[in-house]
């Protein structure tokens, strides 16, 4: 078997693995989710690095939605265009 990720030992990654798949179908969704969330979290972080924290919760709300939407939608629903005013 190939190994998932190459900065992790195999006997270590056998490990991670054996536990997700004892993991029950719910607790596999459930950490999908917090794996999500940490990711919006630290996008969040950066899009406030860069525009300052005092970014308003909608910009901020808006900048993340570029990050995941294509600029048409981005463009046609919000009347925000990524590649004028940034992610």
């Amino acid at each position: 078997m190939r190994a998932l990720a190459l900065d992790t030992p195999p006997d270590i990654e056998e490990i991670v693995l054996e536990g997700y798949r004892r993991m029950t179908p719910f607790q596999k969704l459930r950490r999908v989710v917090e794996l999500g969330a940490a990711v919006e979290a630290m996008a969040a972080a950066r899009i406030r690095a860069r525009y300052g924290p005092e970014i308003s919760p909608r910009e901020l709300r808006l900048r993340l939605a570029a990050l995941q939407l294509d600029r048409q939608t981005m463009v046609e629903v919000f009347d925000w265009d990524p590649e004028e005013k940034g992610y």
